[in-house]
């Protein structure tokens, strides 16, 4: 008995063993051929418009719907049955968080009517907007919905989705246009992938002798008189192979031939804006120096203007005090020594003598005559028909009615 369990628990182990690496495989098989995909598709538009007749986008549009439907769980129905479900269900839930997105309206086309043909019609819609990478992370991140959709072990749920998003972004450099009302929108049959374009088999020397071994033993036995020296090469090509692969080698050398042209161009181009960019800096890096040199010679011409209104304001303190002695000199005379006009002469000249014959303080200084020496020069002139003192004194006949009588005169 304890043996019976142990086999059970064996072949049990087994077969999760055995699951999980298939389950692997498929997903890491529908990784690559997508990734391969995906290139062929970028190759292809350099060279022409991608549309609906093109095989690599029918090959590619197969790969993503496989993808997207690995391991997609059904629709349990209100009877407990589980009736198969398209992943345009999973879609349309998942990517309503897009902006601006497509899902309205591709539910309301009128041509369009299973759920298999609008995941189809979404495929194409999304590449011409070049929005697929979009929709495809935007519905990643929403995990928990995504969780509800698919089982344990399918693409989405596992690490390659990440990849699948990064590879999509690359399809955004293609402009894609398509018929929304052709035959592949056709949701009956189901999508099949063509695996052939992806395969290469590159044999070995030591398989290589042994299918020449094979084709002696098999020329051999076929007749009777053939002879191994009979036989000619083991790989005989006839002529339409030898021209077509000689086709093939002169297309991939036009195309090289192309691109080295392309490339020559392309560095033309750039030597010759580089040489232009050199002659900019060139004339750039004169246009600075001299705006450092007008700089310079506007800054001493400054400096020499600011020595040169210090200087003259110096002079312009030196007036001033100069004007204020003479006002005080002028009052402290006496108006006895000083003579009709003399006094404002020799003030004038006392002024005039220091004063600096300078222009440039013309403007600024204006007058000269303070304030104190023009009352000065104003009681000048109210004494000039005053007598002296000492005349008035000095004569013998004058008296104070003589006196009373001089002033009635005045």
């Amino acid at each position: 008995m304890a043996s019976f369990n142990i086999g059970g628990l064996n072949a049990s182990s087994r077969r999760r063993s055995v699951h999980s690496r298939n389950a692997t495989v498929e997903r890491r098989n529908l990784i690559t051929v997508c990734r391969f995909s995906i290139k062929t598709l970028i190759d292809r538009s350099c060279f022409e418009t991608i549309d609906d007749s093109s095989p690599e986008f029918n090959n590619f549009a197969a790969i993503l719907e496989q993808i997207l439907s690995h391991r997609l769980k059904g629709q349990i129905t209100w009877f407990g049955y589980e009736s198969p479900r398209s992943f345009w269900d999973y879609i349309k839930v998942a990517c309503r968080k897009v902006s601006h997105n497509c899902i309205c309206s591709i539910e309301n086309m009128e041509n369009v009517s299973s759920s298999r043909a609008k995941g189809r019609a979404w495929i194409r819609v999304a590449l011409m907007e070049k929005h697929l990478s979009e929709y495809i992370s935007t519905a990643l991140r929403d995990f928990k919905t995504t969780r509800r959709f698919y089982e344990d072990g399918a693409i989405v749920l596992g690490e390659e989705a990440n990849m699948l998003a990064g590879m999509l972004l690359g399809l955004n450099a293609i402009d894609f246009s398509f018929c929304l009302k052709g035959e592949g929108l056709d949701g009956n049959y189901p999508a099949v992938i063509d695996f052939t374009p992806y395969l290469k088999f590159t044999q070995s020397s030591d398989s290589i002798s042994s299918d020449e071994e094979e084709l002696r033993t098999l020329g051999s036995s076929g007749s009777e008189s053939s002879t191994p020296e009979n036989i000619g090469p083991p790989f005989n090509m006839d002529e339409n192979s030898w021209y077509n692969k000689c086709k093939r080698v002169e297309q991939k050398y036009r195309l090289t031939l192309e691109q080295k042209g392309y490339l020559e161009e392309l560095v033309r181009l750039r030597e010759t804006q580089l040489s232009e960019s050199i002659s900019q800096k060139k004339l750039l890096r004169q246009k600075v120096e001299a705006m450092d040199l007008a700089h310079k010679m506007e800054k001493e011409q400054l400096e020499y203007i600011i020595v040169e209104l210090q200087d003259q304001l110096k002079s312009f303190h030196s007036l001033d005090q100069l004007s204020a002695d003479v006002s005080l000199s002028q009052t402290s005379l006496d108006p006895s020594h000083l003579e009709d006009g003399d006094g404002k002469q020799d003030g004038m000249n006392l002024l005039s003598e220091g004063k600096e014959d300078t222009p440039s303080l013309l403007g600024l200084c204006g007058s000269l005559t303070s304030v104190a020496s023009y009352k000065s020069l104003t009681s000048l002139k109210s004494s000039e028909y005053l007598a002296s003192p000492t005349t008035d004194m000095t004569s013998p006949g004058l008296t104070p009615s003589g006196v009373d009588l001089y002033k009635e005169d005045l």
